[in-house]
């Protein structure tokens, strides 16, 4: 079962519209099993300020969370 601060995290990137867009994109590479190409990438651009690298890092590492993310997207998709 789901807990609150799932549901409530996964809302909060579905409101961003740019966190949202890039979720669902790592979500797609994930898919793919292009996602190592991408962390490299993400990792070696010095024009990523490191917070913002440090955060895509981080949700990249965790693929189970990126398709739930999308999943959770596509679901509620009609409500927003």
């Amino acid at each position: 079962m789901r807990s609150w601060q799932d549901i409530e995290a996964l809302e909060a990137i579905n409101q961003d519209e740019l966190v949202r867009q890039v979720v669902l994109r790592m979500a797609g590479l994930a898919r793919g099993g292009r996602l190592p190409g991408f962390v490299a990438a993400v990792g070696a651009d010095a024009e990523l300020d490191a917070e913002t690298k440090a955060t895509v890092l981080e949700l990249a590492r965790d693929e189970t969370f990126l398709l739930a993310c999308e999943d959770y997207m596509r679901a509620t998709a009609y409500l927003h």
